[in-house]
């Protein structure tokens, strides 16, 4: 029997430096988060490559926050592509991004390819991005984009609510993250406080509603006894297992399980209405690093990233959103990208990991 398919839609104060501030949180979450991973692999791995140290024109040395088992094979079609000689540096995007601040005018890199936007906002605060031409960015929504111009989106990924349907009937449905505090929910809720993407959509509600009623949330969802994953899969697993009702996550892990193992999908796909924090849609994305010396080649980089080969790539290996206009997504069944009710969030924003996870801390989650 096919499973059932996804439902369908039913000011921050002063603070310290971007670069300071990621700085401090990378170093933060060394102590704080040892199993941290980057939000589009839930196995992330250290860094396994190095930087180009003597990159010319036509070489391109790439600080790739995306994993090398996914990244490698579309960048070996960019160097037929493009007609570059590409290098690649792997680690973490929050780690290589405080490489390139501390850095500074000596990096080696020419490109930074992030998991999410947060590390690109960070840079891009310090000016040390450049602005990409208007005909590289007019092909991608400006939500998926910096408001200085300066980094773009490559693929998109939703966050949402996936739930049991023999224990939780569609007119019961939360409307809202808040929702989930409530009595009916009390027991029930898998979420991964430790994982990348819930730290992500943490900060969006940090920038959207303000710290103090983050914090309430955060203190309601551990007092309604929600329970705490470490990956997006273990809550997917636990939820087709039905030993919990509803999880938070995003929308590509229960995509690629169904398109692995069919028959252990017994759960269906909620994606939040009315802007709610609980459908952020956040980006992996590019931008050409200010002084890296490789603008050219870079570019050549971000427009092939962009073009339908690499969009459809990213589409059909992660299941994530393509960004770029006229790219539709071969995945079946899954929700266009304009249907979706998502917040209006400027994604730079997402740069303020350090005091997420001192909030998350504060909090007792981590």
């Amino acid at each position: 029997m096919s499973p059932a398919l996804p439902t369908s839609l039913s000011g921050r104060g002063n603070r310290r430096s971007p670069a300071r501030s990621l700085l401090a949180a990378v170093a933060g979450a060394a102590l704080l988060l040892p199993a941290l991973v980057a939000c589009g692999s839930d196995d992330q791995g250290p860094e396994t490559g190095k930087g180009n140290q003597d990159a010319s024109a036509e070489e391109l040395v790439i600080y790739s926050g995306r994993n090398e088992e996914l990244i490698q094979p579309i960048l070996d079609r960019l160097e037929e592509a493009a007609g570059v000689e590409v290098s690649v540096r792997y680690g973490d995007s929050a780690e290589l991004a405080a490489q390139i601040l501390e850095e500074g005018e000596r990096t080696k890199a020419g490109l930074f390819l992030s998991q999410d936007a947060g590390a690109l906002g960070a840079l891009s605060k310090e000016g040390l991005l450049e602005e990409l031409p208007a005909g590289t960015l007019e092909g991608v929504d400006p939500a998926f984009r910096s408001a200085g111009d300066d980094w773009v989106g490559v693929s998109g990924r939703a966050r949402v609510v996936v739930y049991d349907p023999e224990q939780v009937a569609e007119d019961e449905l939360p409307q809202s993250v808040h929702d989930l505090t409530e009595p009916r929910w009390k027991d029930k809720v898998g979420y991964a406080p430790t994982n990348a993407s819930f730290q992500a959509f943490v900060t969006g509600m940090r920038v959207l509603e303000g710290d103090d009623t983050t914090r309430e949330w955060l203190t309601d969802l551990q007092a309604n006894n929600a329970q705490q994953y470490d990956k997006n899969t273990a809550i997917l697993d636990a939820t087709d297992k039905g030993e919990i009702e509803l999880g938070l996550i995003n929308h590509y892990y229960w995509y690629q399980k169904l398109a692995e193992n069919e028959d252990a999908v017994t759960s269906r796909l909620h994606f939040l209405p009315g802007g709610d924090p609980g459908s952020l849609v956040n980006v992996a994305g590019v931008g050409i690093t200010a002084h890296g010396g490789q603008s050219e080649a870079a570019l050549r980089a971000v427009d092939f990233l962009l073009a339908e080969e690499a969009q459809l790539y990213f589409a059909e290996e992660t299941k994530e959103y393509p960004l770029a206009a006229g790219v539709a997504s071969p995945v079946e069944d899954l929700p266009s990208l304009e249907s979706l009710e998502i917040p209006e969030i400027d994604l730079t924003d997402l740069d303020s990991l350090q005091e997420t996870l001192a909030l998350l801390q504060e909090t007792g989650m981590v």
